[in-house]
């Protein structure tokens, strides 16, 4: 009896820890990096990717290994296609973390999937660990679509 009191408290507790590493995946957490200077490594790493000037852009990171990463790559193009006509559409940016791993040093990449919005002015606004739910992305890219527009 003592065994399952103390089984039933291990899988408890390995529940309670999975939930606090799990709490944040998905979730579209703002980002405090500052804008890089023209001359900087990560505006070169970030424009070799495909950033332009003057568009915000979703650059997710993937892996041909990565389960999840598919269903990332579904949710972004779906949702970037729902900007299509916005005065600054948003680019869908996929790169390959084995082909490309200094961009993904350059922005702290530790795990498959993930996200990054960036707005036209090529600043990191938010960053997205996991599958991002597509209304939540949605609401982030709206704003950064419109930016272009009241110029």
């Amino acid at each position: 009896m003592i065994e399952l009191a103390v089984l039933a408290a291990a899988v408890a507790a390995a529940v309670a820890v999975g939930i606090l590493l799990r709490r944040n995946e998905g979730r579209v957490r703002a980002s405090a990096a500052a804008q890089p200077d023209a001359t900087s490594p990560r505006r070169e790493l970030l424009a070799a990717a495909g950033l332009v000037a003057n568009r915000p852009a979703v650059l997710h990171f993937s892996a041909d290994w990565c389960g999840p990463c598919a269903a990332v790559r579904r949710v972004v193009a779906g949702t970037v296609a729902e900007f299509a006509d916005a005065p600054a559409p948003p680019l869908d940016l996929e790169i390959d973390i084995d082909a490309d791993p200094a961009l993904a040093k350059e922005l702290s990449v530790l795990s498959l999937p993930t996200t990054f919005v960036f707005d036209a002015d090529g600043r990191e606004r938010f960053r997205i660990s996991g599958v991002p739910k597509a209304a939540d992305l949605r609401s982030t890219l709206a704003p950064l679509t419109r930016a272009n527009a009241e110029e």
